[in-house]
């Protein structure tokens, strides 16, 4: 075994931590019509998820990404915005694909190296500085979890033997290492690894273990992804917003209500097209959200929204639940006028909210009430409309 100094000894400062986030698979036992790294999980791919929890705690400061060949650009649009170098085209097999991430990043090679699955969205708090601190005295580290279950060996159906677990442990990622005796264990490789300690344990370089989680799930089958989804689920803030809108009756205007057009002889008044159960909507969404109001977004002194279709605003709404890994638990809006009657439309509304949400119609509420002929509702005057929304937010 050669003797390594300690990291402290070969570096004066913090050192510079750099992943490569796998992403080249196919995903074969995934099934569905995605491979799975690009599978939406809470509204943004699982490669996304991986990627940012990286990030998270401020230990890596670059991703190298190894995209299957050919989809390089849409690896780099799912990670648009992070701090990533340009996705290399993968190999075959994962040993390959890290090989093509050393390479790239040996053109200004980082101290350590993490090397991540893009199936691992959850990298649990700590991992990280845990595997760093260990690489101060080992060349190499990776979090493990202890084999608890009893294992047998199998033939034909048939158990063949009962296998001692003992000293047995899941490897996980991202495995940590660093990045020259890793690199030369790489050029040296005269054997296909399952995983990349592998590698340094063929040339007699001790790997250090640190413990794992079983929040950190490799995506591998449906159920996985069922697993994953509730773990993330649960880590979530309950956050309600709600809404509220008023417009005019006018001649001479379409009446747009939940992005539905109503037969009626007047219309609502507005800069865009008034569509005053979305407007209401909208302000719910970003109010759960703390993001403002629609008038943030889309101010009415702008030329660009005169009468435009609010389903453009419901839409930008829906991105925003998707940008912040949000989930739309339930919406409910309330049209409140005398006339026309809502009822008989309300189905179709449930379905256009839910169609430009992206969410199934169980999930919206669109019901109607009047103010008994009070006020300027009861009046004919305008039509109002209050609406609200839960969301499960990332905390």
């Amino acid at each position: 075994m050669t003797d390594l100094p300690s990291l402290s000894q070969s570096l004066a400062s913090k050192p510079r931590v750099a992943a490569i986030l796998l992403a080249a698979g196919r995903g074969s036992r995934f099934g569905g019509l995605l491979p799975k790294q690009f599978a939406p999980l809470l509204g943004r791919p699982v490669l996304r998820h991986a990627a940012e929890a990286l990030l998270a705690e401020g230990l890596c400061e670059r991703l190298l990404p190894v995209a299957p060949p050919g989809e390089e650009a849409r690896v780099a649009e799912v990670l648009a915005g992070l701090p990533h170098l340009p996705p290399v085209p993968g190999g075959t097999t994962r040993q390959e694909s890290v090989a093509a991430g050393l390479t790239a990043l040996a053109q200004d090679p980082p101290d350590i190296v993490l090397v991540h699955d893009g199936a691992r969205p959850v990298v649990p708090a700590g991992t990280i500085a845990s595997l760093i601190a260990m690489l101060e005295t080992h060349p190499g580290a990776i979090p493990a979890q202890p084999v608890s279950d009893t294992l047998k060996r199998g033939e034909g159906g048939l158990i063949v033997t009962t296998v001692p677990r003992d000293g047995l442990y899941r490897a996980q990622t991202p495995q940590a290492f660093r990045f020259a005796p890793f690199l030369e264990a790489h050029r040296a490789a005269k054997l296909e690894g399952t995983d990349d300690a592998s590698l340094l344990e063929a040339t007699g370089l001790p790997v250090a273990l640190v413990p794992g989680s079983e929040r950190n799930i490799k995506i591998t089958r449906p159920e996985d992804f069922d697993r994953v989804t509730q773990d993330l689920t649960a880590q979530m803030l309950p956050r309600t917003g709600t809404g509220f809108d008023v417009h005019r009756l006018v001649e001479g205007r379409p009446l747009v209500l939940c992005g539905v057009t109503v037969p009626h002889p007047l219309g609502l008044s507005g800069h865009s097209d008034a569509d005053v159960g979305i407007h209401a909507l909208c302000d719910a969404i970003y109010g759960a959200l703390a993001e403002g109001d629609i008038g943030r977004h889309f101010p009415p002194s702008e030329a660009e929204w005169k009468d435009a279709d609010s389903a453009r605003f419901l839409r930008h709404a829906a991105e925003r639940i998707a940008a912040r890994g949000a989930i739309l638990c339930n919406l409910d809006v309330t049209l409140i006028c005398e006339r026309p009657k809502i009822t008989p439309h309300a189905p179709a509304m449930i379905a256009r909210l839910a169609e430009m949400l992206g969410v199934p119609e169980s999930r919206v509420s669109v019901k109607a009430t009047t103010t008994e002929k009070l006020g300027f509702t009861g009046r004919g005057e305008g039509i109002a409309a209050q609406a609200a929304v839960s969301l499960l937010v990332p905390g």
